[in-house]
């Protein structure tokens, strides 16, 4: 294997002295630590400058590390939730990774309850509530609660409804709640408490802060010292929940950020995945673009032609620069995916905090994006020689390194619901745009032979058949499974007159990569650990996408099937009632006030639902 370099000295110069999220790699890129620093400046370079005082663990680390690369933050807590996100992403081998995903609280506030109350939470439900958050600060987020409830006096227990003859609890007794139970409390008054909280919580906390300063001052003044220390306390919380997180927006579609970058010798296109509110993670793509074109202009290039073939198109693309053709981009993305695609340049408010992040974060990777893109190169000729090797068994490798690999998994539930995936590297790098799925047709049971079989046959077939999603043949294929599996695909191509090497990647009884099965021979890839990790990389790639389609058709189909059953229930209330309830099990517990309440909703449509459930 070629030794690849990557001048670690010459980039911990380009370090920025900013908060931000550092990615420390080994020689296949592979990340194997995440931390939070500071300063990214001081931080990274610790590692390199004092490793052989550190920890065995330390020192085991650095010697792995072949190079690092950074995502700059606003604050510090940005980049501790950032942290989190990306160790639950990557699992790295040096960190600490918690099994548990409840990791920072959030603060809920059930809007969807005639009299909302606020507390606190490490579960996102769709259930149409408000959440605020996360926050790295947990007692910051219970003084604040505390706070909040103290002052605006919201509802504090769960009941939704209060029978006539209710008793108020202790709260209402020591002043901490409006006796919402007593039915004297006025709804529009309760109802404007509520928006001064969700306004405190929402980072526009000016006015509030000034009360609260005036009371403290007062009380100074007054010389009661241990209400001006309790109102301290209330605005050192309303402080800290106004470091509003950025990194993290729940309600915010599955999106993509599509940014431009000019370096000195290339231009790029960096993308960033926003994943269930959550910056995911960037890719970076190189173009040949004319001199002169502009940013808006390569943008627009590259979205046609990135989404075109995308398996999966987001709902919504933030972009730097209105675009003159955004409608038509629009309508041509929602012919592909079959829903509403929006492309938005935002101008105010989170989204606009999180594009500035990743503005803020391309300007930093532009000092080194070329070196990086050597060292890619680099790493695409060792792997492409060490694949060469085991189907040829001499030296050599692709022209000029240039080999795309195609990799296969069935999964299914008993079989029921069988899908395939396609999962394609180019190189070292996933190609996600040319990602496919299959939904099996032919086959009953759980039968993975007979489900490759005909996944493959279509894939082939389409090309055959001059489909351009399909057009591109791959170099050689890799097959989830061990000499069966093989065989099966390969008896596919020989019928098709179809000459492409097909290898199995089999697995120990941990469930890893163990090796690869090709012309019956195994070949151990444990002697050879960055071929290894490469192999180990694309099955774990296949095998979780596969499973994801998988799952989400079964998700689907169970919502679905519940509702569908419902007289007068069609496919419109259907979607309006999982819009407005976010569940199956919230639908099923509300009440036929709650459930009129979505749009076209009837009373007796309300009755069949609560008597089917019932």
């Amino acid at each position: 294997m070629a030794v690849l370099t990557w001048d670690i000295e010459e980039n911990l110069k380009k370090l920025p002295d900013s908060p931000g999220v550092y990615m420390h790699k080994d020689k296949l890129g592979q990340v194997i630590y995440v931390g939070k620093a500071v300063s990214l400046k001081n931080r990274v370079r610790q590692y390199f400058r004092a490793s052989g005082k550190a920890d065995m663990k330390v020192r085991s680390m650095v010697s792995h590390i072949a190079e690092f690369e950074y995502i700059t933050c606003g604050t510090e807590m940005e980049a501790l939730i950032l942290e989190c996100n990306l160790i639950k992403k990557y699992k790295p081998k040096y960190n600490v990774v918690l099994r548990d995903d409840k990791t920072y609280p959030y603060i809920k506030m059930t809007v969807n309850e005639a009299y909302p109350r606020i507390f606190k939470t490490r579960r996102l439900e769709k259930d149409n509530s408000r959440y605020f958050g996360p926050y790295a600060d947990v007692a910051a987020v219970n003084a604040a609660i505390d706070m909040l409830n103290e002052i605006f006096k919201l509802k504090c227990c769960a009941a939704k409804k209060f029978p006539a003859n209710s008793k108020p609890c202790l709260n209402y007794h020591i002043g901490r709640c409006r006796g919402v139970c007593t039915g004297n409390v006025d709804k529009a008054e309760y109802g404007k408490a509520v928006g001064q909280v969700a306004e405190i919580l929402s980072g526009r906390n000016k006015t509030a802060m000034e009360q609260l300063k005036s009371e403290m001052e007062k009380a100074a003044d007054e010389l009661n010292f241990e209400k001006a220390a309790q109102l301290r306390d209330h605005i050192e919380a309303v402080k800290s929940l106004g470091e509003k997180q950025r990194v993290s927006l729940l309600g915010l579609p599955d999106t993509d950020m599509v940014l431009t970058l000019s370096s000195e010798k290339s231009q790029y296109v960096v993308l960033f995945f926003v994943r269930e509110g959550k910056l995911s993670g960037r890719e970076s793509y190189p173009l040949f673009a004319g001199e002169g074109e502009k940013a808006r202009d390569i943008a627009a290039a590259f979205i046609k032609q990135y989404y075109t073939d995308s398996a999966v198109i987001p709902k919504e693309l933030i972009v730097m620069e209105e675009m003159q053709e955004s409608a038509l981009l629009e309508a041509y993305l929602e012919k592909l995916s079959g829903h509403g695609v929006k492309i938005t340049v935002p101008r105010r408010g989170d989204k606009k905090a999180l594009l500035d992040l990743a503005k803020k974060d391309v300007d930093e990777m532009a000092k080194s994006i070329d070196e990086k893109a050597r060292m890619q190169r680099e790493i695409k000729h060792a792997l492409g020689a060490e694949l060469h090797k085991i189907l040829s068994g001499g030296e050599g490798g692709y022209s000029e390194g240039e080999y795309r690999i195609e990799s296969y998994d069935i999964s299914n539930t008993n079989g029921v619901d069988t899908v395939g995936g396609m999962v394609v590297f180019e190189g070292a790098a996933p190609k996600r745009k040319d990602y496919r799925r299959f939904k099996v047709r032919t086959v009953s049971g759980a039968d993975d032979y007979g489900s490759l079989r005909e996944v493959v046959y279509r894939r082939f077939a389409r090309a055959q058949a001059g489909d351009p999603g399909f057009s591109r043949l791959p170099d050689l294929l890799l097959i989830d499974g061990g000499k069966n599996q093989v065989s099966a695909v390969e008896a596919v191509l020989g019928a098709m007159k179809i000459n492409i090497p097909v290898l199995g990647m089999v697995k120990d009884e941990h469930h890893r990569t163990r090796g690869l099965v090709y012309s019956g021979e195994e070949t151990d890839l444990k002697c050879n650990p960055v071929l290894y990790k490469y192999i180990g990389t694309i099955q774990e790639e296949t095998h979780r996408f596969a499973i994801e389609y998988h799952r989400g058709l079964r998700d689907k189909k169970m919502r679905s099937s519940a509702l569908d059953n419902i007289e007068g229930v069609g496919a419109k209330r259907r979607n309006a009632l999982l819009a407005h309830f976010g569940s199956i099990e919230s639908i099923k517990n509300a009440s036929a006030d709650e459930l009129c309440q979505v749009k076209g909703m009837t009373k007796a449509v309300a009755n069949n639902i609560i008597e089917y459930f019932n």
